[in-house]
This record gives structure tokens, sequence and C-alpha cells, in this order.
């Protein structure tokens, strides 16, 4: 279960956060969920999950899973694999691993199949009203053009995000909104729950920090000053 409002660090594939370092970096995160009370979750390279999973309690999250079944599937990362590591859920369709919109389908049925807690990336209002289709967990909006640039969709283009949160809910209530791209901050947290998502999703501004826990720590208060 992932608990909202909430913070989705990506760990991606840096070197910051890969192996042991990934470990550090989780055990980090778990440290100041656990002194806030906010929900924290990662999600490290599927070459890390089992290790995280095995020292932390918060939610560790696949960063994809393709739409297949166990068998004569090599090389593609089986849902069921994913959870067996110890993951509680899964991103799907993130900016740096699209899929067709059938395989981003398929890729969330398969993951409720296996109980896992599906994050659906998308990049611009229309995406997000298809994916809302598909009844994700989440949905986390992204305009690519802002990933890793520290500018924050939330104040560069607030109008995609607030877009976003109100054409998803059309389709789907259910559906609770995450938005990412440029978080640095936890004034950029601030603003994306002022948009009216439950959280955000991030990675460079926390993983490549020089203080990685100071940043989190700040967007953990964030989240505390608006619930």
């Amino acid at each position: 279960m992932l608990k909202v409002p909430t913070i989705v660090v990506n760990f991606k594939t840096y070197p910051e956060a890969t192996g042991k370092n990934a470990v550090k970096m989780a055990k980090t995160m778990e440290k100041v969920a656990k002194k806030t009370k906010v929900s924290i979750a990662v999600c490290p390279q599927h070459a890390d999950i089992w290790r995280i999973a095995k020292e932390v309690k918060i939610p560790v999250f696949a960063q994809h899973i393709d739409p297949v079944k166990p068998g004569r599937n090599t090389g593609w990362v089986v849902p069921e694999t994913v959870k067996a590591a110890g993951a509680t859920g899964t991103l799907i369709n993130h900016s740096e691993h699209k899929l067709p919109l059938e395989q981003v389908k398929a890729a969330i049925a398969r993951a409720r199949e296996v109980g896992l807690i599906t994050i659906c990336c998308t990049a611009d209002i229309e995406e997000s009203r298809k994916a809302a289709e598909f009844a994700p967990d989440f949905i986390a909006i992204e305009p690519p053009e802002l990933i890793g640039t520290g500018i924050p969709v939330s104040k560069a283009k607030p109008e995609i995000v607030a877009g976003a949160v109100e054409e998803i809910k059309k389709v789907n209530p259910n559906v609770e909104v995450l938005c990412g791209a440029g978080i640095t901050t936890g004034e950029d947290v601030v603003k994306a729950i002022e948009l009216g998502t439950k959280g955000v999703l991030v990675a460079s501004g926390i993983v490549c920090a020089e203080d990685p826990r100071k940043v989190i720590e700040d967007m953990a208060r964030a989240i505390l000053s608006k619930f």
C-alpha cells in the first residue's frame, strides 16, 4: 500500500543510488519517513530491488515492468519476478521508457493481477486522460522537456498539472495524481499540492543532491504543511 500524500523517489540509474549506494539511499529515505511520518517510496533499479526490500520497510517500486507472463521471455521484466523480489509496486510508461498505449493498458492489468501498485507516468493532459481509463492506482504527470532540468513543472507549466488532475478525476475519481519533472525543493512540492496533486515523483533533485537527506526532509516538511 502507498499512502497519500507521498514522495516517490526514482533512483533511475544514477551511481549515487546503485548497488550499495542504493541501499544507503533507501535507508536515508526510510529514516526521514519514520521521523516525519510522511509516506516515502523508492524506485531502485531492478537488480537492487531484492537487497533494498530486505533492508527497509518503506514501499519499494520497480522502475518498469513488461506486460508478459513467466516463461519464454528472455530479458523482459516479468511482474511476478518483481513482486517476488519484494517490490510493492511499479512505475509504468516513464518518459525514459515509453510504451505504446495498448502495452500501457496491458502492463497495468498484469500488475493488478499480481498485486503490484501502479504509477503510470504521462507527458500531458491528453495522455493522462487516456491512462485514467486503464485505472492505474496513480498517474504521475511529467512533461519530459522539464525532467532533470531543475525547473519544476508545478511552476513552469501549472496549467498542465491542474488540467491533468481535472481530466483524470473526470474519467476515474479513484486515481490519485502525482506530478514530477524538475521538482527539487519543498516549495515545489507545496505548489504541486496546491494544484491538486497528492504528492510528487522525484529523481535527480534528491538522488544527485549534495545532501539528499536535507532535500527529502525539506519536501517532507512541505507535505506536512499542506495536510
